[in-house]
């Protein structure tokens, strides 16, 4: 199994073997280097749980990019972040008969019934954070499940709280138990701020696909509830950070203020916009989503092809203020050489 074990991190001033934006753009691609010429004249569905989620929607743009250049066809169903409507997407997907399916950003076990289906019909389907297990032969049929170590994403979220709070951090943490990946991550950083002698003020269980909603009335909640012992907020996704920053003004809190916000993934480009402008978000733990995106066309076209998996697990990226005050761009996409690498794989 091809596994990045180093950390890529994006922090100022520091000469580590692999710091900052810059000097990961100096390594070489450390991906797959062989593997099946391209299968000509594909057509495959991209099944987004929720296209307003800017990891689902980062993760989709990078497969639309690869697919252009290994002469496929793209189909994208937004589930458009409900069960029901993801039911009906995977219906979909499998009237049109596609060579491939991918699954973005939802827990297969969900819907597991219908995704039997589509591999009943010998439809291979590779998949983006569908649950715990990640590589090759995930739970449900499927061929590979893409995704940074999220247990790892998880640990430097909460140590970053820890550090930044002198190791007392007083913390809400924000998950959606729709998804056991969520739990898992949440569950993660519970233990690594109660390990180190923090404080986890509240587990906060609410819907990401109902943020924009919740988060407003919710953050206020809490700061009644808590004050100044609120320290850090910790969550699973950047979105549930995309709503909170008008409540913490109107309670009269600067944007560099407590409590400080870090995200355990995926690394919006709203969430590097407010990291890089100070506002109401200190940092996230990102993912190079569009490595990713060229990652599942190369693994759909190994499934289509016949041959193993991969096995590839990208690094995530902490990124703070400081560390994109020496970058450009609100995405963490590492200048690696990874295009080229999978396009002459694929004899492109």
């Amino acid at each position: 199994m091809l596994k990045r074990t180093l950390l890529q991190t994006l922090m100022a001033g520091t000469i580590l073997a692999a710091t900052g934006l810059t000097a990961f753009a100096q390594e070489a691609f450390d991906g797959p280097t062989t593997g099946p010429k391209a299968a000509e004249g594909k057509t495959i569905v991209v099944l987004a749980a929720d296209l307003k989620n800017g990891g689902i929607l980062g993760v989709t743009n990078g497969i639309e990019e690869a697919a252009a250049k290994i002469g496929w066809e793209v189909k994208v169903l937004d589930g458009a972040g409900s069960v029901q409507s993801r039911s009906a997407a995977v219906g979909q997907a499998l009237a049109l008969n596609p060579a491939g399916l991918v699954v973005n950003g939802f827990d297969a076990a969900e819907q597991q019934a219908a995704l039997e289906g589509v591999t009943a019909a010998g439809i291979p389907i590779v998949s983006w954070h569908s649950g715990p297990k990640i590589g090759c032969d995930a739970p449900g049929g499927i061929f590979a499940n893409v995704s940074t170590d999220a247990m790892q994403v998880s640990e430097v979220a909460a140590k970053w709280a820890l550090d930044d709070a002198g190791g007392k951090p007083g913390v809400v943490i924000f998950t959606d138990s729709t998804y056991q990946i969520a739990i898992d991550k949440a569950d993660r950083m519970k233990k690594v701020i109660e390990d180190a002698g923090g404080t986890v003020l509240e587990y906060v269980d609410t819907p990401i696909a109902e943020t924009s909603t919740r988060m407003g009335p919710l953050t206020t909640t809490l700061l009644q509830k808590y004050g100044a012992s609120w320290t850090h907020s910790l969550a699973i996704n950047d979105l549930y950070f995309d709503f909170m920053g008008p409540s913490l003004a109107a309670a009269g809190i600067d944007g560099k203020g407590a409590p400080k916000a870090g995200s355990a993934g995926d690394g919006s480009e709203a969430a590097f916009q407010r990291i890089r402008t100070g506002q109401y978000q200190a940092v996230t733990v990102a993912e190079p989503l569009n490595l990713q995106g060229w990652q599942l066309v190369d693994e759909l076209n190994r499934a289509i092809s016949g041959e193993a998996c991969s096995g590839y697990i990208t690094a995530p990226a902490l990124v703070t203020e400081e560390g994109l005050a020496k970058t450009e761009g609100n995405t963490f996409d590492p200048n690696n050489g990874y295009r080229e690498a999978y396009a002459a794989i694929w004899g492109k």
